[in-house]
Protein backbone atom coordinates (compact mmCIF):
# COMPACT_ATOMS: atom_id res chain seq x y z
CA UNK A 1 0.00 0.00 0.00
CA UNK A 2 3.11 2.24 0.55
CA UNK A 3 4.24 2.64 -2.85
CA UNK A 4 0.37 2.39 -4.04
CA UNK A 5 -0.38 5.57 -2.04
CA UNK A 6 3.24 7.29 -2.21
CA UNK A 7 3.32 6.72 -6.39
CA UNK A 8 0.65 9.01 -7.45
CA UNK A 9 1.57 11.69 -4.82
CA UNK A 10 5.20 11.94 -6.70
CA UNK A 11 3.88 11.93 -10.05
CA UNK A 12 1.58 14.63 -9.68
CA UNK A 13 4.07 16.79 -8.05
CA UNK A 14 6.37 16.21 -11.02
CA UNK A 15 3.46 17.03 -13.58
CA UNK A 16 2.41 20.07 -11.58
CA UNK A 17 5.88 21.39 -11.03
CA UNK A 18 7.34 20.56 -14.56
CA UNK A 19 4.02 22.43 -15.69
CA UNK A 20 4.17 25.26 -13.44
CA UNK A 21 7.75 26.09 -14.66
CA UNK A 22 6.27 26.05 -18.55
CA UNK A 23 3.65 28.09 -17.21
CA UNK A 24 5.96 30.74 -15.43
CA UNK A 25 8.09 31.86 -18.18
CA UNK A 26 5.75 31.58 -20.76
CA UNK A 27 3.02 33.34 -18.92
CA UNK A 28 5.10 36.00 -17.80
CA UNK A 29 6.37 36.35 -21.85
CA UNK A 30 2.99 36.93 -23.27
CA UNK A 31 1.33 38.44 -20.04
CA UNK A 32 3.80 41.23 -20.97
CA UNK A 33 3.29 41.37 -24.45
CA UNK A 34 -0.29 41.60 -23.68
CA UNK A 35 -0.16 44.30 -20.84
CA UNK A 36 1.97 46.88 -22.85
CA UNK A 37 1.00 46.02 -26.72
CA UNK A 38 -2.36 47.38 -28.08
CA UNK A 39 -3.73 45.95 -31.32
CA UNK A 40 -6.90 44.86 -33.25
CA UNK A 41 -8.29 41.72 -32.33
CA UNK A 42 -6.46 42.33 -29.11
CA UNK A 43 -9.74 41.02 -26.82
CA UNK A 44 -10.06 38.07 -29.09
CA UNK A 45 -6.39 36.64 -28.10
CA UNK A 46 -7.36 37.76 -24.84
CA UNK A 47 -10.22 35.51 -24.80
CA UNK A 48 -8.59 32.76 -26.28
CA UNK A 49 -5.57 32.51 -24.09
CA UNK A 50 -8.39 32.89 -21.11
CA UNK A 51 -10.61 29.86 -22.63
CA UNK A 52 -9.23 27.23 -20.48
CA UNK A 53 -10.30 29.12 -17.33
CA UNK A 54 -13.98 28.72 -17.83
CA UNK A 55 -13.78 25.95 -19.98
CA UNK A 56 -15.51 22.57 -18.44
CA UNK A 57 -11.74 20.80 -18.36
CA UNK A 58 -13.83 17.50 -20.47
CA UNK A 59 -13.99 20.20 -23.01
CA UNK A 60 -10.03 20.82 -22.86
CA UNK A 61 -9.33 17.63 -23.19
CA UNK A 62 -11.66 16.52 -26.11
CA UNK A 63 -9.96 19.35 -27.62
CA UNK A 64 -6.23 18.42 -26.95
CA UNK A 65 -7.16 14.71 -27.28
CA UNK A 66 -8.48 15.82 -31.28
CA UNK A 67 -4.65 18.35 -31.57
CA UNK A 68 -2.64 15.39 -29.71
CA UNK A 69 -4.09 12.24 -30.93
CA UNK A 70 -2.40 9.48 -33.21
CA UNK A 71 -4.18 10.62 -35.91
CA UNK A 72 -3.30 14.63 -36.10
CA UNK A 73 -0.19 15.96 -37.51
CA UNK A 74 1.31 16.93 -34.01
CA UNK A 75 0.63 13.18 -32.81
CA UNK A 76 1.64 11.60 -36.12
CA UNK A 77 5.43 13.86 -35.42
CA UNK A 78 5.62 12.84 -31.67
CA UNK A 79 5.17 9.14 -32.40
CA UNK A 80 8.37 9.50 -34.94
CA UNK A 81 9.88 11.18 -33.13
CA UNK A 82 9.85 9.33 -29.60
CA UNK A 83 8.49 6.34 -31.14
CA UNK A 84 5.37 6.00 -29.18
CA UNK A 85 2.18 7.44 -29.60
CA UNK A 86 1.94 11.27 -27.20
CA UNK A 87 -1.15 10.52 -25.42
CA UNK A 88 -1.52 8.22 -22.19
CA UNK A 89 2.01 8.99 -21.33
CA UNK A 90 3.60 11.30 -18.42
CA UNK A 91 3.85 13.92 -21.23
CA UNK A 92 -0.02 14.06 -22.25
CA UNK A 93 -0.79 14.91 -18.09
CA UNK A 94 2.33 17.69 -18.08
CA UNK A 95 0.24 19.21 -21.04
CA UNK A 96 -3.01 19.43 -20.30
CA UNK A 97 -1.75 20.99 -16.84
CA UNK A 98 0.11 23.32 -18.60
CA UNK A 99 -2.90 24.57 -20.86
CA UNK A 100 -5.48 24.67 -17.37
CA UNK A 101 -2.93 26.13 -15.37
CA UNK A 102 -2.06 28.83 -17.94
CA UNK A 103 -4.23 31.65 -17.92
CA UNK A 104 -4.17 31.68 -13.48
CA UNK A 105 -0.29 32.97 -14.59
CA UNK A 106 -0.85 35.10 -17.72
CA UNK A 107 -3.73 36.68 -15.59
CA UNK A 108 -1.81 37.24 -12.56
CA UNK A 109 1.49 38.42 -14.67
CA UNK A 110 -0.90 40.12 -17.15
CA UNK A 111 -2.25 42.22 -14.07
CA UNK A 112 1.19 43.07 -12.28
CA UNK A 113 2.75 44.38 -15.38
CA UNK A 114 -0.25 46.33 -16.04
CA UNK A 115 0.45 47.94 -12.12
CA UNK A 116 3.65 49.09 -13.00
CA UNK A 117 4.31 52.51 -13.19
CA UNK A 118 5.01 53.37 -16.55
CA UNK A 119 6.95 56.46 -15.74
CA UNK A 120 9.55 54.48 -14.14
CA UNK A 121 10.53 52.36 -17.02
CA UNK A 122 10.44 55.54 -19.64
CA UNK A 123 13.31 56.92 -16.33
CA UNK A 124 15.00 53.99 -17.03
CA UNK A 125 14.97 54.51 -20.85
CA UNK A 126 16.29 57.65 -20.99
CA UNK A 127 19.18 57.10 -18.42
CA UNK A 128 20.32 54.22 -20.96
CA UNK A 129 19.04 51.06 -19.76
CA UNK A 130 18.47 47.89 -22.03
CA UNK A 131 14.82 46.82 -22.44
CA UNK A 132 16.32 43.24 -20.98
CA UNK A 133 18.27 45.12 -18.07
CA UNK A 134 14.71 46.90 -17.81
CA UNK A 135 12.51 44.15 -17.39
CA UNK A 136 14.72 42.21 -15.32
CA UNK A 137 15.89 44.92 -12.73
CA UNK A 138 12.45 47.16 -12.61
CA UNK A 139 9.62 46.09 -14.45
CA UNK A 140 9.90 42.34 -13.24
CA UNK A 141 10.71 43.40 -9.33
CA UNK A 142 7.51 45.72 -9.52
CA UNK A 143 5.89 43.35 -10.86
CA UNK A 144 6.99 40.50 -7.96
CA UNK A 145 3.91 39.64 -5.80
CA UNK A 146 1.17 39.45 -8.74
CA UNK A 147 3.64 37.23 -10.41
CA UNK A 148 4.59 34.86 -7.55
CA UNK A 149 1.18 34.67 -7.08
CA UNK A 150 0.19 33.57 -10.22
CA UNK A 151 2.94 30.79 -10.22
CA UNK A 152 2.01 29.72 -6.51
CA UNK A 153 -1.95 29.46 -7.82
CA UNK A 154 -0.73 27.96 -11.56
CA UNK A 155 0.68 25.09 -8.94
CA UNK A 156 -1.81 24.32 -7.42
CA UNK A 157 -4.41 24.28 -10.60
CA UNK A 158 -2.11 21.92 -12.27
CA UNK A 159 -1.23 19.96 -9.03
CA UNK A 160 -5.59 19.53 -8.84
CA UNK A 161 -6.60 19.00 -12.80
CA UNK A 162 -8.58 16.52 -13.72
CA UNK A 163 -11.19 15.97 -16.46
CA UNK A 164 -8.62 16.96 -18.95
CA UNK A 165 -5.28 15.05 -17.64
CA UNK A 166 -7.71 11.64 -17.62
CA UNK A 167 -9.17 12.11 -20.96
CA UNK A 168 -4.95 12.78 -22.90
CA UNK A 169 -3.20 11.37 -20.13
CA UNK A 170 -5.57 8.27 -18.87
CA UNK A 171 -4.88 6.33 -15.59
CA UNK A 172 -2.25 4.00 -15.80
CA UNK A 173 -0.62 3.53 -11.83
CA UNK A 174 2.76 4.38 -11.80
CA UNK A 175 2.76 6.01 -15.10
CA UNK A 176 -0.22 8.71 -15.36
CA UNK A 177 -2.10 8.00 -12.12
CA UNK A 178 -2.32 11.25 -10.61
CA UNK A 179 -3.82 12.17 -7.02
CA UNK A 180 -6.63 13.48 -8.48
CA UNK A 181 -7.41 10.33 -10.83
CA UNK A 182 -6.55 8.12 -8.10
CA UNK A 183 -9.03 9.45 -5.94
CA UNK A 184 -11.89 8.56 -8.52
CA UNK A 185 -10.48 5.06 -8.85
CA UNK A 186 -10.38 4.70 -5.45
CA UNK A 187 -13.84 5.69 -4.37
CA UNK A 188 -14.99 3.71 -7.52
CA UNK A 189 -13.51 0.87 -6.14
CA UNK A 190 -14.69 1.45 -2.61
CA UNK A 191 -11.36 2.06 -0.67
CA UNK A 192 -12.39 4.62 1.11
CA UNK A 193 -9.30 5.05 3.39
CA UNK A 194 -7.58 5.38 0.20
CA UNK A 195 -9.33 8.29 -0.93
CA UNK A 196 -9.25 10.06 2.14
CA UNK A 197 -5.97 9.76 2.54
CA UNK A 198 -5.22 11.33 -0.58
CA UNK A 199 -7.77 13.95 -0.17
CA UNK A 200 -6.21 14.92 2.77
CA UNK A 201 -2.87 15.24 1.35
CA UNK A 202 -4.49 17.57 -1.45
CA UNK A 203 -6.67 19.68 1.18
CA UNK A 204 -3.09 20.38 2.64
CA UNK A 205 -0.98 21.13 -0.38
CA UNK A 206 -3.66 23.31 -1.38
CA UNK A 207 -4.28 25.30 1.98
CA UNK A 208 -0.62 25.19 2.25
CA UNK A 209 -0.20 27.58 -1.59
CA UNK A 210 -3.34 29.45 -0.46
CA UNK A 211 -2.08 30.64 2.80
CA UNK A 212 1.52 31.33 0.35
CA UNK A 213 -0.57 33.17 -2.05
CA UNK A 214 -2.21 35.50 1.18
CA UNK A 215 1.44 35.82 2.70
CA UNK A 216 2.82 36.99 -0.58
CA UNK A 217 0.38 39.77 -1.19
CA UNK A 218 -0.07 41.00 2.74
CA UNK A 219 4.24 41.23 2.27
Amino acid sequence: MTLEFFEPIKLSIQVALLSSIIVFFVGISVGKLMARKKFKGKMIVETILLLPLVLPPSVVGFILLLLLGASSPVGIWMEWLFDQPLVFTWWAAVIASTVVAFPLMYQAAKTGFEEVDKGIEDAARVDGASERTLFVRITLPLAKRAVVSGAILSFARALGEFGATLMVAGNIPGKTQTIPTAIYIAMDTGNLRLAWLWVVVMIFISFTMLAMVYKVRKD
